[in-house]
């Protein structure tokens, strides 16, 4: 792209706000274009990596007192 292109149509622009709304956006696309890809982020867990962090209670299948009234 042209950069003369560019600054010639900013300097046609006559409203500050609508300047303001054009750095932000530029300020976006800079964010975009550095931005690590999201591929890279996910870590696919390995099949049993929990293993052993929690533990089932031995009456987990057994009724809850709270819900005694419901349950007659």
């Amino acid at each position: 792209m042209n950069e003369k292109l560019i600054a010639s149509k900013i300097q046609q622009l006559n409203s500050e706000p609508v300047k303001q709304e054009l750095l932000f956006f530029l300020d976006y696309l800079l964010t975009k274009q550095n931005a690590i890809p999201t591929e890279a982020l996910k870590k696919i867990p390995k099949f049993g990596c929990a293993k052993g962090t929690f533990k089932m209670a031995d009456d987990f299948d057994a009724p809850l007192e709270d819900f005694e009234e419901y349950m007659s």
